[in-house]
């Protein structure tokens, strides 16, 4: 690769690592050319992409963004997962990806600013969906104000419960 080449790459990665909510690193080794392929169209449909670049150009891309802090980790073979939209789209994938083909190795991760572990990155994905979690939340939402008129009406409710016990003790009487 060209001098012009590779400084087109570490500009055109710089740009991703700023646009990117989540980047997760695997080890690939053991994997072949159509794994890989396999894994790269799984990634592309939630927004996610997969790409191996060299360490070096990985630490001068990661410049002044986030993905800084992974720069440690930028040992060996390589490939960077970048989540553009949903940031456990790809700990999800490569989590279940790792279960069919054990060879791909997570090594660690970056969602928001925070270095995650491989534990981390697990936890990240076993988490449900933004979906349900809002789904989760309105329903949360829902059940406080209902309490709240419950609880409110309760005096209301016992006080008409034992007027109409006086009523009926009168009316019998």
């Amino acid at each position: 690769m060209q001098r012009r080449e590779k400084e087109a790459l570490v500009a055109d990665l710089h740009e991703k690592f700023k646009e990117a909510k989540a980047a997760i690193l695997t080890d690939f080794t053991g994997l072949n050319v159509e794994q890989i392929t396999q894994l790269r169209r799984t990634l592309k449909k939630s927004a996610v992409e997969y790409k191996v670049v060299k360490n070096t150009l990985l630490r001068r891309a990661s410049h002044d963004t986030d993905i800084e802090l992974l720069t440690e980790h930028f040992v060996g073979p390589i490939a960077i997962a970048l989540a553009y939209e949903d940031p456990v789209a790809p700990a999800k994938i490569l989590l279940e990806f790792s279960k069919v083909q054990p060879a791909l190795e997570i090594k660690a991760g970056m969602v928001a600013g925070t270095v995650m572990t491989p534990k981390d990155i697990k936890a990240l994905a076993s988490l449900p969906s933004k979906e349900v979690l809002l789904a989760k939340f309105l329903s949360l939402l829902k059940v406080v104000p209902t309490r709240l008129v419950q609880t409110l009406n309760n005096p209301i409710r016992s006080l008409v419960t034992v007027l109409d016990g006086v009523k009926r003790a009168k009316e019998k009487a």
